[in-house]
């Protein structure tokens, strides 16, 4: 059976765990003729495995950047159909995004380093591609005495029901990622 949907460049083979979420995805392809169309053209650059609290795991899968508009359209049905076939585990994509360096004083580039580039903005973007189909409604970061910095980020009341299960998963892979801490929330509702 070809690897369909792993892109990797010349000469690197894929892991276990990319092998075994490439079968995956073939079978959902195969098995699911409404899938079939938009599962296609989906290519996944790697998979992360991540563990989460409790002794529970997640699979990270990381897509091309011009990729993830067709993920998204179909990001809720193969999340749910991948986490029945691998029961244990989680499924979040992430678009793979590169981060560049500041230009220093020695090695100065011919072109200005893009802002898509800088390490704020890709953070940013992996925090929203992991919450994606709800949105983030606020963040704070909060700064303790001993100097550690915790992002607070309060999520989509709409989606609390589907979502609450996740959150410490969301904050598990963000941390690996990225190494800063963050608790995800739903804001009270105030009354007025």
């Amino acid at each position: 059976m070809a690897t369909t949907h792993i892109l990797k460049r010349e000469g690197v083979l894929p892991t276990e765990t990319e092998l075994l979420v490439d079968r995956a995805l073939q079978d959902l392809e195969a098995h699911s003729p409404e899938l079939k169309k938009d599962l296609r053209p989906i290519q996944i650059t790697s998979v992360k495995e991540v563990d989460v609290a409790a002794g529970r795991k997640a699979f990270v899968i990381f897509v091309p950047v011009p990729m993830l508009k067709a993920v998204h359209k179909v990001q809720q049905r193969v999340t749910r159909e991948l986490e029945k076939k691998f029961s244990d585990r989680q499924v979040l994509f992430v678009a793979q995004r590169r981060i560049m360096r500041k230009p220093a004083r020695i090695n100065r580039a011919k072109q200005p380093r893009p802002m898509s580039r800088t390490q704020a903005i890709v953070h940013d973007k992996i925090l929203d591609d992991l919450v994606y189909p709800t949105e983030i409604v606020g963040k704070r970061t909060r700064v303790k005495v001993d100097g550690s910095k915790t992002i607070k980020v309060f999520l989509d009341s709409k989606d609390a029901t589907s979502l609450e299960y996740k959150l410490d998963t969301f904050s598990a892979v963000y941390k690996r990622l990225t190494s800063k801490d963050v608790v995800f929330e739903f804001p009270a509702e105030q009354a007025f």
